[in-house]
């Protein structure tokens, strides 16, 4: 944001997030005294007491983050841990770890795994797109449209591990069909900041890399819900899912899955090189650091 003079969150030298002023205030004053800021100049960071390796930054960290769930700042509570480092070379070894819910009010870089599920029609003359509507109970975007598959990337897991394990338990997709289909497909990155609002000022600063795949499915495939966590599971022809893109169209998809779809659109040739503003498009679709 152009208004607001974001805050480095540094550990050991290493920038690894941006919080704003207010966030950082909030951080400082919540019990135990983990988070420190000398002056107003200063990048926020982390006390003596918070120890030096893993396991304790991890431990001292989750304190304050249960302290503020507790009170309803931090809501959505996964019990998924996110590694917290500075690029994705470092995530086996990280600076410490982080509940997935609390990760975008440090600023962290936050990794993810999205899945373009496909099928050849009857005809093998188009591709078509499976996708899911969330459940109505979901934490975040309730009832809208999704991936057939998507999560985040949590620690312990490499990617490949994490696309089989939640292709399993979104879509009921044996290992054996993910295996044989998975393509890896590049990755699209964005930087936003918003969340919901606390107070003026306390928004969270979204930094998010998403690894995408394409999924090519037996056409007998039904996709099942295993999890609780999608109502429902239908296909869309390519022309369908151009038509989604519209801004006004009334059933919309979560918004973090619209970059992934449109990356894929551009590598199969549905949106051409001579549509207006294409190479702000194809920049927009990388915007956030790919680190």
């Amino acid at each position: 944001p152009n208004d607001i003079n974001l805050v480095d969150f540094v550990v050991d030298g290493e920038k690894l997030g941006k919080v704003t002023p207010k966030v950082a205030e909030r951080l400082c004053n919540t019990s135990p005294s983990i988070f420190q800021k000398a002056d107003s100049d200063s990048p926020l960071t982390l006390g003596k007491s918070a120890g030096n390796t893993i396991e304790s930054r991890t431990k001292t960290v989750a304190s304050v983050m249960e302290e503020l769930r507790d009170s309803g700042y931090i809501t959505g509570w996964r019990d998924e841990m996110y590694p917290v480092a500075n690029n994705f070379d470092k995530v086996t070894s990280p600076v410490f770890l982080i509940e997935r819910a609390a990760a975008s009010l440090l600023g962290v870089m936050e990794y993810g795994v999205h899945i373009n599920g496909l099928i050849m029609s009857e005809d093998d003359k188009e591709v078509k797109m499976w996708m899911a509507r969330r459940s109505k109970t979901k934490s975040k975007f309730p009832s809208m449209l999704d991936h057939i598959v998507a999560g985040g990337q949590p620690a312990g897991l490499s990617l490949l591990d994490n696309v089989i394990k939640e292709c399993e338990e979104e879509a009921g997709i044996a290992e054996e069909l993910t295996r044989r289909g998975i393509k890896p497909a590049g990755v699209i990155s964005y930087e936003n900041y918003g969340g919901r609002l606390k107070d003026e000022g306390e928004g969270v600063m979204n930094r998010v890399v998403l690894f995408c795949f394409d999924l090519m499915l037996p056409k007998d495939f039904v996709p099942s819900a295993n999890d609780g966590e999608v109502e429902s599971f239908f296909t869309w022809s390519l022309e369908e899912v151009a038509q989604s893109m519209h801004p006004e169209y009334d059933d919309p998809i979560k918004p973090n899955c619209y970059p992934v779809i449109i990356d894929f659109m551009l590598r199969e040739g549905h949106i051409s090189p001579d549509s207006p503003k294409y190479l702000e498009i194809v920049r927009r679709l990388r915007s956030g650091p790919c680190c």
